[in-house]
């Protein structure tokens, strides 16, 4: 099969990661294709591809040297180099991968914020985005929190739930009295309180804004249904809407998007329920799904299509970064850009061996760093991601693709360059034979066993 400088074809095998094999010339048709690409019928433009800032990320980095440190900063975010991350997302305040709990302001009843503060930040988050954008100038952020200030809740604690299986033996202080449920609102609705946590986050866009690091979006909470052991707070829809009427106004003034999320259960109605609320919903611009949220964004992109869709967290997996949970990674990546994400967030950039966090749980980043010999290693996830973020650019549109052979494992898209991205598994334990159909002209190839291949068409 002859090569051409027109087509460039990379495969990753769980042995065998990004891989330049020889790729073909397109061709004429000879047969019933496997695929074809739709290019006359362009699709959701595609923001970005992200990760997470969270502390315990730039702490495992703290343990490589300045050179090797550097060196993974640059395949994460250099342009043309790795991941090409462009769109991450960072907490407001503590998460639950964080050193410890903290928030912005744990002066009880201080409404004026009179001692709001993202000192904190100073020794992790700032100096791990800075570093970044050293490398991606162009980087920008959106933010949510895991808990607000303990004083503006209901129980006056971070968490909202005692030890599980997932961290048994953590005690995070929490009394029975002050348990959170799903369903409820642990969020103070007074509205001082409401007006006072919209500001806070106005605050925070404002500190960061004076670092030179711009937040363009916030989400009111992650997970608003989920009551956890770490950081975390329950809310209502009604809750949602009561403080997204103070918190759009605040974050219109400063030009910042506000989306609904994180939606992490499989039901739509919850969004609809914020929606209804006309007063709410004037100001959000787009929805965040994440873990079970999934199924809710077919629902959601095909109803709502002027609201953006956000894929806002991968599913984090349990610390062992196995071949197992990469072919689940391109899974997920494939479900949320077929339905209308426009942007997809990775989670942990970078976590010591073992992937634990403060509160126990196991969980798997992009990097692992052994802190006993000082070295680094890209996960099989770190591919995965790749063989996508790193061929399609902010401002790319995706080309939806026919199959009358019923192979629906491929993800494509058209650059603002023009050229052709296609995204292919071969999820079998054998080669398997392809081809593609692209604007009269056929691509053939065959797949490596238990394979993902990106072939890039130049335009």
């Amino acid at each position: 099969m002859a090569t051409s400088a027109s087509v460039r074809w990379i495969s990753t095998t769980q042995h065998e990661p990004w891989r330049e094999l020889a790729a073909p010339s397109l061709g004429e048709v000879r047969g019933m294709p496997s695929v074809f690409l739709q290019t006359d019928d362009p699709q959701q433009r595609i923001e970005g591809f992200g990760a997470s800032f969270n502390e315990l990320g730039w702490t495992s980095l703290a343990h490589l040297d300045e050179r090797d440190r550097d060196a993974v900063l640059r395949q994460l975010f250099e342009p043309g180099t790795g991941l090409n991350l462009t769109r991450c997302r960072m907490p407001v305040g503590a998460n639950d991968f964080s050193t410890d709990w903290y928030s912005y302001d744990e002066t009880p009843g201080d409404l004026a914020l009179e001692d709001f503060s993202i000192e904190h930040d100073h020794a992790t988050l700032v100096p791990f985005i800075r570093a970044a954008q050293r490398h991606q100038p162009e980087l920008t952020l959106w933010a949510s929190p895991w808990s607000p200030p303990t004083w503006m809740k209901v129980n006056g604690h971070y968490a909202a739930a005692k030890a599980s299986p997932l961290s048994p033996g953590v005690d995070n202080g929490i009394r029975d009295d002050q348990l959170g449920a799903e369903g409820t609102d642990m969020m103070r609705l007074d509205d001082d309180v409401l007006a006072a946590y919209a500001a806070y986050f106005g605050r925070f866009v404002d500190a960061y804004a004076d670092l030179g690091i711009p937040v363009t979006m916030v989400m009111p909470q992650n997970e608003f249904n989920s009551a956890q052991i770490f950081p975390s707070c329950t809310w209502t829809p009604e809750g949602l809407a009561a403080f997204v009427r103070h918190l759009g106004p605040a974050m219109a003034a400063r030009g910042v998007d506000v989306f609904l999320g994180t939606l992490e259960r499989a039901d739509d109605g919850l969004v609809e329920q914020v929606l209804v609320d006309t007063d709410a919903a004037r100001w959000i611009t787009g929805i965040g799904a994440q873990w079970a949220g999934k199924r809710a964004v077919p629902y959601l992109h095909r109803h709502h299509p002027d609201l953006a869709i956000y894929q806002t967290e991968q599913e984090c997996g349990d610390g062992r970064n196995d071949w197992r949970l990469a072919r689940h990674a391109w899974f997920l990546m494939k479900h949320f850009l077929l339905h209308g994400a426009t942007a997809y967030m990775y989670w942990n950039m970078s976590l010591l061996r073992g992937g634990v966090s403060r509160w126990g749980w196991a969980q798997n980043s992009l990097v692992v760093v052994d802190p006993d010999t000082r070295t680094f290693e890209f996960t099989h996830e770190h591919y995965m991601l790749q063989h996508v973020s790193h061929f399609v650019a902010p401002g790319a549109r995706r080309i939806p693709t026919l199959s009358y052979t019923g192979h629906e494992n491929q993800l494509a898209f058209r650059n603002p360059d023009g050229s052709l991205v296609i995204v292919v598994q071969n999820d079998l334990a054998e080669e398997m034979a392809m081809s593609f159909f692209i604007d009269g002209q056929a691509l053939e190839v065959t797949l490596p066993a238990d394979s993902l291949n990106t072939l890039v068409v130049a335009a």
